[in-house]
C-alpha cells in the first residue's frame, strides 16, 4: 500500500550527508530513468537518418524528416507531463504515478528492441506516456522532502539533478556505442533494462518515502483541506509569474536542445572525429554536457548560495536569465566551428566541447534552479500540475529547437548558430530589465531561504 502513510515527518527523517535518505532514493531512480531516456535519445536521430542499406541499417530518412519527427517525440515526451501531473494531484499521487510510469517506461524500451516499424512508433508512444507519468512527479517529491524555507533545497535539487546526469553521461557513451557499432536495436535494449534498474532501486526505497507524493485528497493527509480552497491573491500571483517563467524556459530549451537534434548530426557529419588514429563516436560528444555537469555541479550551486548569503542578487529568476545569457556564448563557438567548416571541410572537436561547457554552466544556472522555483511557489493542490507545465514548456522549447535546426539545411548551420547566439542574448537582458515587477508577484517566496541560511 504505497497511500496508507501518514504525513511526512520533515523534522525526524533519517539524513544522509546532510540531506534526507529519500533524496539519494529517488537520485538513483531518476539517473536510470535518464540513462534509459539520453540514451536511446543519443542514437534516435542517428538511427532515423541511417540508410536502409548500411550495415548497421536505420530509416533512411532525410534530415530535415528526422528533426521533425525528433523535435514532435521530444515535445511529446515533456508536453505529456501536464496530464501526468494531474493524474497524480486529483487521482492517484506523485509516488503512484512514478510507479506507473516506471513502468510504462520499460515495457516502452523494450518494445523498441524489436526491429519493426510498428514497435519503434509503439516504443515511443509508451515512452511518451511513461515519461509523462514520472518525470514532473519524481520531480515534486523532491522538493516535498524538505520545509518551506530550508536552504537545502536549491543543494538538493542540484544533487538530484547530478543523478539525472549522471545517467545521461553513462548512456550516452555505452548505449551510443552499443547502437552505433553494433546495433541500433542492442542500444534501444539495453536503455530499457537500465529502466528496470532504476524501478527496482525504487521498489526498494519506498520505506524512505513514506508520506512524500502520496494522494492529497486522501482521507488522512493534512493538506487534503488545500484541495477546496479558492487560490488566494498571492498565490494566483506566483502562478502568473510562474507561467511568465515558463516563456523563458521554451526559450532556453529551445536553444540547449539543439544538442540531440542539429549539433548532434553536425558531429557526426561536419566534425573531425578523428583522435590518435581512431575515430571517436559521434554520439559520444552527447555525454559532454552531462560530464561537465557533473563535475561543476557542486561548484555552480556553491557559487549561488554564497552569493546570495552575501546579499546580492540571487534570485531564481536572475538565475535562470544569467543561464540563458551563458547558454547563448555557447553557440558563438558553433559559429566559430561552421566557420572553420566553410574554409577547411571539416570543424575540430574543440568547438563542440567549448559549446558544450557554456551550455553547461547555464543548465546548471537555470535548470535545477527552475525546478526549485516550482516547488516554491506552486500552490499544495496544483504541485504536480506546475511542475507538469514546466515540463510542458521545456517540450515546446524541444520542439522549437527541432524547428529552428531545420533551417540549416537551407540557411547553413552558421546563420542558423549565430541567430540563436543573438536571440538568447536579447531575451536574458529583456529579463533582467524586468527582474525586480517579476520578483513583486512572488511575495517573498524566496526570500526565506535567505533566513534561515544563518
Amino acid at each position: 500500500m504505497l497511500d496508507s502513510q501518514n504525513s511526512y515527518d520533515l523534522d525526524n527523517q533519517p539524513q544522509l550527508f546532510g540531506h534526507p535518505i529519500g533524496l539519494y532514493v529517488l537520485f538513483f531512480t531518476e539517473m536510470w530513468e535518464r540513462f534509459s531516456y539520453y540514451g536511446m535519445r543519443a542514437i534516435l536521430i542517428l538511427y532515423i537518418t541511417a540508410k536502409t542499406m548500411d550495415a548497421n541499417p536505420g530509416m533512411g530518412w532525410s534530415n530535415g524528416d528526422a528533426l521533425k519527427l525528433y523535435g514532435l517525440y521530444t515535445m511529446l515526451v515533456y508536453v505529456a507531463s501536464i496530464p501526468g501531473g494531474l493524474i497524480a494531484d486529483k487521482i492517484i499521487g506523485q509516488k503512484k504515478a512514478v510507479l506507473w510510469g516506471g513502468l510504462i517506461l520499460v515495457a516502452g524500451h523494450t518494445i523498441l528492441a524489436i526491429q519493426q516499424d510498428w514497435a519503434f512508433f509503439t516504443g515511443l508512444g509508451l515512452i511518451i506516456a511513461g515519461v509523462g507519468m514520472l518525470k514532473p512527479n519524481i520531480s515534486t517529491m523532491v522538493g516535498g522532502l524538505y520545509k518551506q524555507g530550508d536552504e537545502r533545497r536549491d543543494k538538493g535539487f542540484t544533487i538530484f539533478y547530478i543523478g539525472i546526469n549522471i545517467g545521461a553521461f553513462l548512456s550516452s557513451l555505452i548505449v551510443g556505442y552499443v547502437g552505433q557499432k553494433i546495433g541500433w536495436h542492442y542500444g534501444f535494449g539495453l536503455a530499457g533494462i537500465g529502466m528496470a534498474l532504476g524501478m527496482a532501486v525504487y521498489f526498494w526505497g519506498l520505506k524512505y518515502l513514506k508520506g512524500v507524493g502520496n494522494y492529497i485528497g486522501q482521507a488522512d493527509n493534512p493538506d487534503r483541506e488545500a484541495m477546496d480552497k479558492p487560490l488566494t491573491k498571492i498565490e494566483k500571483d506566483r502562478m502568473l509569474v510562474m507561467f511568465l517563467s515558463f516563456i523563458l524556459i521554451i526559450v532556453f530549451w529551445g536553444a540547449f536542445e539543439q544538442a540531440g537534434g542539429l549539433m548532434n548530426l553536425y558531429a557526426n557529419e561536419k566534425t573531425d572525429l578523428g583522435l590518435f588514429g581512431w575515430e571517436v563516436p559521434s554520439s559520444w560528444f552527447q555525454s559532454v554536457n552531462a560530464f561537465f555537469i557533473i563535475t561543476l555541479g557542486t561548484a555552480v550551486a556553491s557559487f549561488w548560495y554564497k552569493w546570495k548569503l552575501k546579499g546580492r542578487e540571487g534570485s531564481s529568476l536572475f538565475k535562470m536569465a544569467m543561464g540563458v545569457i551563458i547558454m547563448g556564448f555557447g553557440f558563438l563557438f558553433m559559429r566559430f566551428a561552421a566557420q572553420e567548416f566553410e574554409a577547411t571541410g571539416s570543424s575540430a572537436m574543440y568547438w563542440l566541447v567549448l559549446a558544450y561547457l557554456f551550455h553547461t554552466i547555464g543548465e546548471l544556472c537555470a535548470s535545477p534552479v527552475a525546478l526549485s522555483f516550482i516547488t516554491k511557489l506552486a500552490p499544495v493542490k496544483y504541485a504536480s500540475f506546475m511542475m507538469g507545465a514546466y515540463f510542458a514548456a521545456t517540450g515546446f522549447g524541444n520542439y522549437l529547437a527541432a524547428w529552428v535546426g531545420g533551417f540549416a539545411e537551407g540557411a547553413g548551420e552558421k546563420a542558423v548558430f549565430t541567430g540563436i547566439f543573438v536571440f538568447t542574448i536579447i531575451v536574458g537582458i529583456i529579463v533582467l530589465l524586468l527582474l525586480k515587477p517579476l520578483k513583486r508577484l512572488t511575495h517573498g517566496a524566496e526570500d526565506l531561504q535567505l533566513e534561515t541560511a544563518h
